[in-house]
Formats: structure tokens, C-alpha cells, sequence
């Protein structure tokens, strides 16, 4: 059976494998066109994986990609950070658990643990229609970045092109309107790859992924890298599977590539649907007991993390 573009779905995770794919290999192929578009159209698959089966997934997918340049080491990875946005009844981070067609997520996303004022802070709105996924994103500084900016859009800096302010108002707009603000942030290492010979093909493991509450517009920095200061979620209670794991994603426009489809095939993969922030929000309720009462927050219970 095939969905989301052409990526199939099967059974069961199969066993362990062996080695990494290096870096360097080869010019960055036509699959990194595009990757600075701001507005993306695509399908995702995602896929819980043991972590013996990592090896062995990059072995066999060494031919067909070619590291994101993003990433440092010889496996390619880096960190990625986002602050998810949400309305006091959590509407958003319910819209899967309630199963609706169409959804969307408010985030504000950096990469690295720094707070380096030149590195950039993006303003991501990701919509799901059916199984394609919208995202259209705006970039800015970390040094232009603050606390007014998604309440008072009119103090924002100008952007570097018209799109970008476009989405940049787009997104402060549908916050205000939904009164959105600051609910979780979620953080992890991410393996990222690019498909050679790809118009459009991204593959990535998702690891050490983990949460903490917030009640503000602060952006974590250094200070706050420890794993200690945040909540594990790639655990055997977050991800529902016997073992701690992997978030396996492969990225694709409707043309997926063939290999990228014989890969799901070859290691039994099942699509799982992840979403790292209802994840969160579920461990959340579970553990620390936050709760909403008649559509407003439960402040005795709401801790502030920042």
C-alpha cells in the first residue's frame, strides 16, 4: 500500500545492521534546490525505529544521499530547538489525537544551543491537509528577535524579502487572532541527509529528544544545553514501544524517489505518525498533572520554566 506521495507503509521494524555513511562524499546534489524556498509542499513519513537498526539504514541509504552541510561530524548532525505556540485550551497540540484533516502548528525554531545574535531564529506556520504537508517560514536574527514580536507585529524588523515579511505577518496574524502564546518548548538532535540526485528528498533521525514547559518568549540559550534542565520524551512511555528510540523521516514532493520507497519496503518500516509536540503535551498531563479548567489555564499547576 502506498500513501503520502508514494512512500509505502509495511510491518515491523526489522534487526541490527552495521555501518555509517562518511561525509564529503560528493557535491551536494539537486536536492538541496529549493531548500531555502519559504514556502514548502510536501509529504512526510515518519517511523519509530530501534536504535540497532540506525546502522544499518545508513548503510544501505549511502549511495543515494549526501550529508546536510548543516550538520558537524562525520555522522552529520546538529541541534534543533522549538518554542510551539498554542491557545490556552490546546487546540493545536490536540488536532491529532482528535483526528482532524486539517491542522496546523505555530513554531519558532532555532538550531544550535548558542545565543549567538547573528544566528537566525525562523517563524515556521506548518499545515497538514490530509497527509500534505504546507510550511512556509520567515528568518530573522536572533538579535532582532524578541518578546514583542509575534503580539505587536507592527514593531518587527523588515525582513530581507517581501515573502518573508508576508509570512512573518501571516504567522503573527493567525497567532493573534487564536490568542496562541508560548506552551512548550522541544528539543533534539537531529542526523539530516539530502538526496543526491533528488529534485527534493530529506531523510532524518531524530534522537535525545525532550520538552519542558514555558510560559515565555525567551529563547533557551547555553545556560540551559544540560540535558538535565529538560524532560526525556524518546522513551519506552513516550514512544509507546518497548524500547527507547529513533524518529526515523523520510521528506518527499509526490515524485518520491524509488529508492526512498524500496527502503521502507526493505526494512519493514510501519508509519507511525509522530508528533513530538502532542507527545510532550501528553507526558506533560501525565506526569506533572497541568490541567485546563472552563477554557483557561490552571495557573497552580503551571510551572515557569524560564
Amino acid at each position: 500500500m502506498e500513501i503520502g506521495g508514494g512512500l509505502p507503509v509495511a510491518g515491523q521494524e526489522s534487526a541490527p545492521g552495521a555501518a555509517s555513511p562518511a561525509s564529503g562524499r560528493q557535491p551536494l546534489g539537486p536536492s538541496r534546490k529549493g531548500a531555502k524556498d519559504m514556502v514548502i509542499e510536501r509529504f512526510e513519513q515518519k517511523f519509530i525505529i530501534h536504535p540497532r537498526l540506525v546502522p544499518q539504514i545508513r548503510h544501505y541509504m549511502e549511495p543515494f544521499v549526501v550529508p546536510d552541510p548543516n550538520g558537524k561530524g562525520d555522522i552529520p548532525e546538529y541541534i534543533t530547538t522549538t518554542l510551539q505556540l498554542d491557545r490556552p485550551t490546546m487546540d493545536l497540540a490536540l488536532a491529532k489525537e482528535r483526528k482532524s484533516y486539517a491542522r496546523f502548528k505555530l513554531r519558532i525554531r532555532t538550531y544550535g544551543t548558542d545565543s549567538n545574535p547573528r544566528n537566525p531564529v525562523f517563524f515556521e506556520l506548518k499545515r497538514k491537509v490530509g497527509v500534505v504537508i504546507i510550511k512556509s517560514r520567515a528568518r530573522m536574527s536572533r538579535a532582532q528577535y524578541g518578546p514583542t514580536v509575534v503580539p505587536h507585529p507592527e514593531t518587527a524588523p523588515m525582513l530581507k524579502s517581501p515573502k518573508e515579511n508576508n509570512n512573518l505577518i501571516e504567522f503573527c496574524r493567525i497567532a493573534n487572532t487564536i490568542g496562541a502564546r508560548p506552551k512548550m518548548l522541544i528539543r533534539y538532535t537531529r542526523e539530516s541527509y539530502f538526496g543526491a540526485n533528488d529534485d527534493y528528498a530529506r531523510i532524518t533521525f531524530d534522537r535525545r529528544i525532550c520538552y519542558r514547559p514555558t510560559r515565555v518568549w525567551d529563547l533557551p540559550d547555553e545556560r540551559v544545553a544540560s540535558p538535565k534542565f529538560w524532560r526525556p520524551m524518546d522513551t519506552q512511555t513516550g514512544l509507546r514501544r518497548p524500547f527507547p528510540g529513533f524518529i526515523f523521516e523520510l521528506k518527499a514532493m509526490r515524485d518520491t524517489p524509488t529508492w526512498m520507497m524500496e527502503l521502507v519496503r526493505r526494512f519493514n518500516l510501519n508509519n507511525t505518525g509522530f508528533c513530538k509536540y502532542a507527545v510532550a503535551w501528553r507526558l506533560e498531563t501525565l506526569f506533572r498533572g497541568y490541567t485546563y479548567a472552563d477554557g483557561s489555564e490552571n495557573t497552580t499547576l503551571t510551572p515557569n520554566w524560564i
